[in-house]
């Protein structure tokens, strides 16, 4: 029987060689589930930014595809319409890292809730393939994505993989000179969310091993930052090879 992959939220270095360990992780469970080798980079969180940024996210991409030793697949899925592609749809099953880079969590979230190519994703991952979603590809994953221009409880309706999970990535960066109890406070969320804060060049990940493949509630920090649980349990900040437990 089919197990889901693993599962990465990254507060920042898509691509680069800080993540080139984790990143070459999440192909290899993929390849061992019986995926291809193939890393899919799906841009659509900067759908709305220039051509020239674009090509700085496949050119980046590409590198760390060559370092890895993997075919590189950039899948240039760009706003809603592009999700109902079947060009585009047909190629999510021939990939073992399916990967979301950063821009705009709420555009990505919008552009691809309840979309063909969204359910393929899902039904791909469920197989085996590994996900990953760096900085607003992380937010997007979430039930409810906070828009920063207008705080409050509720947010934008995310894709719903880790409903009860809220990433905020660029941790260290953002809130990092300020308590992590205030930071909560400014992190508004649904009663019943778990706020993650992600330092840069940090994820926090599931499924890459026998341990937590059969149980998605232990991941563990992988990187040179840590992960800062500010709200459910457990409270507290935990560094690279820590695992983090959460409630049922």
């Amino acid at each position: 029987m089919a197990k889901p992959g693993a599962l990465a939220l990254v507060g920042s270095g898509e691509y680069l060689p800080i993540m080139q360990e984790l990143e070459s992780s999440l192909l290899n469970s993929g390849i061992s589930n019986g995926k291809p080798n193939r890393f899919l980079q799906i841009p659509t969180a900067a759908g709305q930014e220039s051509a020239e940024r674009l090509r700085f996210w496949e050119e980046l991409g590409a590198a760390q595809a060559r370092r890895i030793g993997t075919v590189q697949d950039f899948l240039p899925i760009l706003n809603r319409e592009d999700a109902f592609n079947p060009k585009y749809i047909s190629r999510i099953k021939d990939a073992g890292l399916i990967y979301f880079s950063g821009g705009d969590p709420g555009y990505l979230a919008n552009s691809l809730h309840e979309t063909p190519l969204w359910d393929e994703i899902k039904i791909n991952w469920q197989s085996g393939a590994s996900l990953a979603g760096c900085s607003a590809g992380a937010m997007a994953l979430s039930g409810d994505v906070p828009n920063f221009f207008k705080m409050k409880n509720i947010g934008i309706p995310g894709l719903n993989l880790i409903p009860h999970l809220r990433p905020i990535p660029h941790y260290n960066k953002f809130f990092g000179w300020i308590p992590d109890s205030a930071a909560k406070i400014v992190m508004k969320a649904p009663e019943g969310t778990i706020i993650i804060g992600i330092d840069e060049d940090t994820a926090l990940v599931t499924g890459l091993d026998q341990e937590t493949s059969y149980s998605r509630n232990i991941w563990q920090v992988h990187g040179e930052g840590s992960v800062h649980i500010l709200s459910g349990a457990p409270i507290g900040r935990f560094s690279a090879a820590e695992q983090i437990v959460f409630p049922n």
